[in-house]
């Protein structure tokens, strides 16, 4: 009985330990079974019911966008947009063109925060009423997706993109698109290790 009580313990913690490895590892695996699992990566870009950005600069036309090009839904009044906002523009400084689509705002507000934060888009359109994002099986914003030079998906993001996640997930997907090489060590740092 006194050997049970004594190693009980430590058998226990060795079974905790290994699922929490056992839960870690799955978590780095997460990025790269949710691409595969997506229902749009792979396909090409649906049709969208957007309307042009009010304010006199260039609007996305999905048809006529040349690929490879990044395709960021955002909006003012969303916390996590103004979070990777700065990696937007580091991209953006390394020639990845990306084209947004202002998700449910108002035209005003979207401008303001370009105004203040800077502005990385080749291009944008205006989807007041959701009915673009419902195309693209959105959740929420942000969202971002690869798209190739056919007009074919190749990776999504769904929440504010970070260095580690161009590293994991997008990068490699930009580069399968045929995208130009970006050079990570200039992008900003997350907080969180890689």
């Amino acid at each position: 009985m006194n050997r049970i009580l004594v190693w009980a313990p430590l058998a226990v913690i060795a079974l905790l330990i290994a699922l929490l490895g056992g839960s870690m590892a799955l978590q780095q695996l997460a990025p790269e079974r949710a691409a595969r699992n997506d229902p749009l990566v792979g396909d090409p870009l649906p049709a969208l019911p957007l309307t042009d950005f009010p304010g006199g600069r260039g609007d996305y036309v999905p048809a006529e966008a040349e690929g490879p090009y990044l395709l960021n839904l955002w909006a003012s009044w969303c916390a996590p947009c103004r979070i990777e906002h700065p990696m937007l523009e580091a991209l953006a400084d390394q020639g990845v063109p990306i084209h947004g689509i202002v998700y449910k705002d108002e035209p005003a507000d979207a401008r303001a925060f370009l105004a203040q934060l800077g502005d990385p888009f080749a291009s944008l359109a205006e989807d007041r009423e959701g009915r673009a994002a419902l195309e693209l099986g959105v959740t929420g914003a942000p969202e971002t997706f690869v798209v190739d030079s056919d007009g074919v998906i190749r990776a999504r993001w769904r929440g504010a993109i970070t260095d580690v996640v161009w590293v994991q997930t997008l990068g490699p997907a930009w580069a399968q698109a045929g995208g130009a090489p970006v050079n990570v060590d200039a992008l900003p740092r997350s907080t969180s290790p890689r």
